[in-house]
């Protein structure tokens, strides 16, 4: 892909926007940097995790345009490391020492006085062909030594890409957890009177920017979810009446039918590895799960029962997967060997579970809970032990999870003359915060890192 089109589409591989990153870690090797006193870091599995003091000054910038850059830079990495309630960033009026130039050792009794942490530092500087330069550093104040710093070059448009891919770096030194800044986000914008809601799928980047959307709103469309491994999304679209699964190319806009199928099918999502799409669909009164090659199209039953099976989802190692039934009387959730056999009831809260969607990493199924008049947002393990609820109120639904597995989007529409909103909360039931969109916005799905 030539670097005109990744510009004009408006997405470029993390390779292009890397190209030519580099370690700056030894820049100072051969300064006198002294530990003194622990390193920093931030404890994840904690329950209630204390925000880590971080200063951010803006990073340096070649002047004029650039100068703003660097600046616009350094707020989206504020605003990202904020936002995932692991750190705190520290008003920049509070600062002591003005950074003007990176090269030069940090003075860290000053941003000890401030009660500092961390401390990032970078510039930005123009080259001969036209791109951009970007390091920066991290360092740990209390022990006066670098944790880590790289350098990245690539073309101005890129600029948010960039503060993106640093915010991860940062966020995994001190976390010791894989980021999830670089990534984006597809769902149903809708709009118009409630009665004749437009809906258009839509894709924007994890924290509301570079909103773009994918289809014109000619048709319903439902539940969009990403493939692992391509830049393509799935989705149902009701055309003409007809429900029918979509495969849609993000950059191209080419999009094809992933099969005919009489009846109707629902919630489509890929396997592991992009080569299957696993769905539901409905014959008569029942529906059940099935799988198929896009390959070969050849296609595969799952489950086979007179009951309402729907809303699979896979494994990370694509060898279980689980699914919303009403099998026992009222919907629940349930695990199935990804080639077939007895299925296994995970969920025995009261009430009625849903849209159940398996962890990147493995080790949670979150799902939708509805009893005693509200609509929670919860996770458990895959055997079903640990059950735990994450914000209830009035219709939350359809939980999706940032490729890290740490943070959770999902959707909430309080009823009446409003809309449904976008709304993110982490796995431990801290740090709720809405997302903003252009208008309502319902069915997100999270991309992952971006390659």
């Amino acid at each position: 892909m030539s670097d005109d089109r990744m510009k004009s589409s408006g997405w470029m591989t993390r390779r292009a926007v890397l190209l030519g990153a580099g370690a700056t870690a030894g820049a100072y090797a051969g300064l006198n940097l002294r530990p003194a006193g622990a390193v920093v870091s931030i404890d994840v599995t904690q329950g209630n995790v204390q925000p880590v003091p971080i200063a951010l000054p803006d990073f340096v910038g070649g002047g004029g345009g650039d100068s703003e850059v660097a600046r616009n830079v350094t707020q989206v990495i504020a605003a990202n490391l904020k936002r995932s309630g692991l750190f705190a960033p520290i008003d920049p009026q509070a600062y002591i020492e003005k950074v003007s130039n990176i090269d030069a050792l940090p003075r860290f009794p000053d941003w000890r006085a401030i009660n500092a942490q961390a401390l990032v530092t970078g510039r930005m500087t123009r080259q001969t062909d036209g791109r951009l330069k970007t390091e920066f550093r991290l360092w740990d104040v209390f022990a006066a030594n670098q944790l880590t710093g790289q350098q990245y070059f690539t073309v101005p448009d890129n600029w948010r890409r960039i503060a993106h891919i640093i915010s991860d770096a940062i966020y995994e030194r001190l976390t010791g957890e894989k980021g999830y800044f670089d990534s984006r986000v597809v769902f149903v914008d809708e709009s118009g009177p409630k009665e004749r809601r437009v809906k258009r799928l839509t894709i924007m980047d994890q924290d509301g920017a570079n909103v773009r959307y994918l289809t014109r709103g000619d048709d319903l469309v439902l539940t969009p979810r990403f493939s692992p491994s391509t830049q393509e999304i799935t989705y149902m679209s009701f055309g003409r009446g007809e429900p029918r699964v979509f495969l849609l190319n993000i950059e191209t806009g080419q999009r094809e039918v992933v099969g005919n199928f009489p009846g109707m099918t629902f919630s489509p999502r890929f396997s592991p590895d992009g080569q299957r799409v696993i769905m539901s669909l409905q014959q008569g009164a029942n529906s059940n799960i099935y799988v198929m090659d896009l390959r070969s199209k050849a296609t595969s039953r799952l489950t086979d029962g007179a009951s309402i099976d729907t809303a699979p989802s896979y494994s990370p190692d694509g060898q279980r997967v689980c699914f919303e039934s009403d099998r026992g009387g009222r919907p629940q959730i349930y695990v199935v060997s990804a080639s077939g056999g007895p299925a296994q009831r995970i969920s025995f809260g009261e009430g009625s579970y849903s849209t159940p969607v398996w962890s990147p990493r493995g080790d949670n199924i979150a799902f939708t809970k509805q009893g005693g008049g509200q609509f929670s947002i919860g996770i458990m393990k895959p055997d079903g032990s640990g059950e735990r609820i994450l914000t209830a109120g009035y219709h939350n639904e359809g939980p999706t999870f940032a490729p890290n597995g740490r943070v959770l989007m999902f959707f909430r529409d309080p009823g009446g003359s409003g809309g449904p909103t976008l709304h993110t909360i982490d796995i431990t039931g801290r740090n709720e915060q809405r997302v903003p969109t252009p208008g309502f916005a319902s069915d997100p799905a999270w991309s992952p890192l971006l390659t």
